[in-house]
């Protein structure tokens, strides 16, 4: 098992829809304990593949909870709002404002090729809805209400145009 490189915020591939797993096998497993490695190094709680340069649609997360694997996850059901503060570990020190529903329902397969199905709330349902944007090429940020993002460290409010401008000249 490793620890891999994140992919930063303005890299191409995170903007590129993943493909879907059609092979369950060792290789799979080592991307899964790759990531799981990488998740927790990082201290984050969720990462997609593409995060780490593989257009895959597999997820790892532990949003507190223990960790969830979710192989060519889909969105079957979600209602409900909440509107909250999010990150994402391609974004370091950087959160914004994000509406997510409040309830989401996935269907998913497991390591193994096992179907399953997981209802998400809460906290876990907005790390689900993040999760899965990122197998589709879609960022925090482009859900960022007010166009504003906060420093982690200084809590400065920045506009978020002026952000994306730091990131294309190398955070």
């Amino acid at each position: 098992m490793a620890v891999k490189t994140i992919v930063p915020f303005g890299e191409s591939i995170l903007r590129k829809k993943a493909k879907p797993v059609t092979e369950f096998n060792a290789k799979l497993e080592k991307l899964l304990d790759d990531m799981t490695d990488t998740l927790y190094d990082a201290g984050g709680s969720g990462l997609a593949a593409p995060q780490i340069g593989i257009l895959r649609r597999v997820v790892v997360m532990d949003c507190g909870e223990g960790l969830i694997e979710l192989i060519n996850p889909e969105i079957i059901d979600m209602g409900g709002e909440q509107t909250g503060p999010e990150a994402c570990l391609s974004y370091p020190n950087y959160s914004g404002i994000v509406k997510r529903a409040q309830r989401v329902s996935i269907r998913a397969k497991d390591r193994r090729g096992n179907p399953f199905e997981l209802e998400g709330k809460g906290y876990l349902a907005r790390c689900i809805q993040h999760e899965i944007d990122h197998l589709n090429g879609v960022l925090f940020v482009d859900h960022v209400r007010d166009h504003v993002l906060y420093h982690d460290y200084t809590k400065e409010r920045v506009p978020l145009i002026d952000v994306l401008r730091l990131t294309n000249e190398g955070l």
